[in-house]
């Protein structure tokens, strides 16, 4: 349902332009694990993880402040929008740097799950590489010539038809890489809005979930020294297939 709360206008060289509407998503998210620094979350679909647009009440990251009663926390990490499953929350802001110097030094194993296209002539398990650069809208991403600056390692988990479930292992962290990446290869994931074609704003069309989850985190703790293992327990769901 529809928030009923609406923005003031803007007022743009002596035009006052409304601004859209708020969004509600009907969806709840799941805390996989809680200590006095790390909080550890299940994300789901169509949920930003931080204030943006229409989303500036409705993120996980304000969520969590008010449900936990915590102005402290932050996110440690990306995941889209449309992108479902783990992902780390600080509650502390003095751990926060060493947790970031995690992802930066590259020390964080991520696998992701799709539902995507089908192509018998590529040959599974294959890593593929990559230069992705952004596009003129700012806010998609293309691959182009020139030196690979992103890799995905993508293995084969079932196939059914014309589609099939992968795990993928991103060994850099590139905005869009994995929806890039496949829809380069001509397996869009299911459900892609973006790529490998612009698809118009769904609004509140909660129907059709981007079939992508963030399935497992893994890592050494900086501040504890624990080995740290997160799993989603959320789960995708495959197209129906033609007749």
């Amino acid at each position: 349902m529809l928030s009923t709360h609406r923005t003031a206008p803007v007022r743009c060289c002596g035009i006052y332009r409304p601004q859209p509407e708020p969004l509600t998503v009907p969806f709840t998210e799941t805390i996989l694990y809680q200590d006095e620094i790390l909080l550890v979350v299940d994300k789901p679909h169509f949920l930003p993880v931080t204030p943006v647009g229409r989303y500036a009440l409705e993120n996980l990251q304000t969520r969590l402040r008010q449900r936990l009663d915590n102005p402290e926390i932050t996110t440690l990490h990306r995941l889209d929008k449309e992108t479902a499953g783990v992902i780390l929350f600080c509650q502390q802001p003095a751990h926060r740097h060493a947790y970031h110097a995690l992802f930066e030094s590259r020390q964080v194993q991520k696998t992701y799950e799709a539902i995507a296209g089908f192509r018998r002539d590529l040959v599974l398990p294959y890593v593929h590489h990559s230069r992705i650069e952004n596009r003129d809208d700012a806010f998609t991403v293309q691959e182009v010539a020139g030196v690979p600056n992103s890799e995905t390692a993508i293995e084969l988990i079932e196939q059914r038809g014309e589609y099939a479930h992968y795990c993928l292992a991103p060994h850099t962290g590139r905005k869009h890489q994995l929806r890039v990446h496949l829809a380069g290869l001509g397996i869009p994931i299911v459900n892609d809005a973006w790529y490998p074609e612009l698809m118009p704003d769904k609004g509140n069309d909660f129907s059709s979930p981007l079939q992508l989850l963030a399935r497992t985190i893994e890592f050494i703790d900086p501040v504890t020294g624990e080995a740290r293992q997160f799993s989603s327990q959320r789960a995708l769901v495959w197209p129906e297939q033609p007749r």
